[in-house]
């Protein structure tokens, strides 16, 4: 099951060509995923203990169409686990700039859980995996390189 949210740009997320920057949509796409792992009402990484955070391992993005700045016209996002490992597991991400447009970007970012007490991984437990399985899909689909 995908997790959908909007996300509202903000005026100084615009470029001088009049368009959101594709560092800030890096932004965006960042806190719909913040939001669907520890925030949601279903988040995902709700029974992680304390002490083991989501550090970012990779993040590869294809931009596919302008994000141009409109008041309070949100950005769609939808978000969804498309891998799980022993102790990381990747997000993928579609930007839509309404709900009846193509995305405007995908991404695929892999996250690796991580015990700062132990200052390793932390392998993924059971009750974690099979929330993060709840949202399991395909990979989005990104350009050859």
């Amino acid at each position: 099951m995908a997790f959908d949210c909007e996300i509202h740009p903000r005026f100084r997320d615009i470029n001088l060509g009049g368009h959101v920057d594709n560092v800030e949509a890096i932004r965006i796409i960042d806190e719909a995923r913040i939001l669907f792992l520890r925030f949601a009402p279903d988040a995902v990484l709700a029974a992680v203990p304390d002490g083991v955070a989501e550090l970012m391992g990779a993040q590869r993005v294809d931009y596919h169409a302008e994000m141009r700045f409109v008041p309070f016209q949100p950005f769609h996002l939808r978000l969804w686990i498309s891998r799980i490992g022993r102790s990381s597991f990747s997000v993928s991400t579609e930007l839509r700039v309404a709900p009846d447009h193509a995305p405007a970007l995908v991404a695929q970012t892999a996250m690796v859980l991580w015990d700062h007490a132990a200052g390793a991984a932390w392998p993924i437990a059971d009750d974690v995996r099979a929330a993060l399985e709840g949202h399991l899909d395909d990979p989005i689909e990104l350009r050859a390189v």
